[in-house]
């Protein structure tokens, strides 16, 4: 899982990729392409 200055740039790798709040944290979550998670806070 990387941790990275820009959520936005993530969003954008992949179509399927899914901005989510969980406990105050960012994360990004990709059912397709599980690599593309990541998180930020």
């Amino acid at each position: 899982m990387k941790v990275v200055s820009s959520i936005k740039t993530l969003k954008n790798r992949h179509p399927d990729c899914k901005v989510v709040k969980r406990r105050g944290r960012l994360y990004v979550i990709n059912k397709t392409n599980p690599r593309f998670k990541a998180r930020q806070g």
